[in-house]
């Protein structure tokens, strides 16, 4: 972790809603003056869309596992090195991994591929990951150990083989039954390297629908809607007061508190919720670098 140079990072599995979260916080970042650099963990995969088809093949042949989730298939050694340096430094190199035709035009690089390493953007307030392995801690690598803010998004997990299905479907052009294969494939990574990381977040989101989703792989079941599901949210670090919660509660009308430090909210209510209980983590966050004295010097003097 860094005072002077702090990291926020969302984690969650493939399909999990992070960029929910994302979107809550760009919102949160133009609203408090924040300059930010932007990371993706796809970008810390090991291989291109090409070769990782290759690799997939010969991984089966010899038996082997291979995934996006575990350490065979991503860059872990590169994702650290970047937070420990934007800590120490504010500085760092990334890359984008382009998804689409969109970010291709944007980039100008083809579908499936990565631009090169660039340094990061001098003078930023903080670094934001969003991503599958923000919190990641493993007995060789610990990553969350770097990071000031760990959110975790974590759906029930037939919602979140759902929302991967419809998302990879129709965003991504795969069949159904390719994105199903991939599920299956990933499980003894996502057991090993995705769930525990969720013990190490600062505060999880997890949303939980009430319709029927016992059969997620049904080709015809739609994404809950967000009015038909409520949003579980838990205090693991940092852990607020009771007043703090209570208050939480009388803002989020239909809210209740479930645990000592969890709290259930309706599902449409949930980008309002986290924009009120993240705004001020942030704000601390730029607070203890003094970013905001700063801007508020500078705003006087205009």
């Amino acid at each position: 972790m860094s005072r002077k140079h702090p990291i926020i990072a969302v984690t969650g599995s493939s399909g999990a809603g992070t960029s929910t979260v994302k979107n809550a916080l760009e919102h949160i970042f133009n609203r408090v003056g924040a300059k930010v650099e932007f990371v993706e963990g796809d970008s810390f995969h090991r291989y291109d869309r090409k070769d990782m088809k290759k690799e997939l093949k010969k991984a089966k042949k010899e038996g082997r596992n291979l995934s996006h989730f575990g350490p065979e298939g991503n860059l872990f050694d590169k994702q650290k090195e970047l937070f420990r340096s934007y800590g120490a430094c504010g500085t760092g190199k990334r890359r984008r991994y382009v998804h689409d035709e969109h970010e291709a035009a944007l980039y100008g690089v083809d579908p499936g591929n990565f631009t090169e390493w660039e340094e990061l953007e001098p003078d930023s307030d903080l670094l934001f990951y969003e991503g599958l392995h923000g919190g990641l801690v493993s007995d060789e690598i610990n990553i969350a150990e770097d990071v000031d803010l760990l959110i975790g998004v974590a759906p029930t997990i037939n919602l979140e083989w759902i929302q991967k299905i419809n998302r990879d479907t129709s965003e991504r052009g795969y069949q159904p039954e390719d994105v199903i294969d991939t599920i299956h494939r990933r499980m003894y990574d996502y057991m090993h390297y995705i769930m525990p990381q969720f013990d190490h977040t600062h505060i999880n989101f997890q949303r939980i629908p009430i319709v029927d989703t016992s059969n997620p792989f049904n080709k015809d079941r739609g994404i809950p809607t967000a009015e038909q599901s409520q949003v579980l949210i838990h205090f693991l670090k940092n852990k607020p007061s009771v007043e703090y919660k209570l208050n939480l509660r009388g803002l989020i009308e239909g809210s209740f508190i479930s645990g000592f430090n969890t709290l259930i909210i309706p599902g449409g209510k949930m980008s309002y919720a986290m924009e009120l209980i993240l705004t001020q983590n942030i704000l601390d966050l730029m607070e203890r670098r003094g970013h905001l004295e700063r801007r508020e010097d500078t705003v006087t003097s205009e």
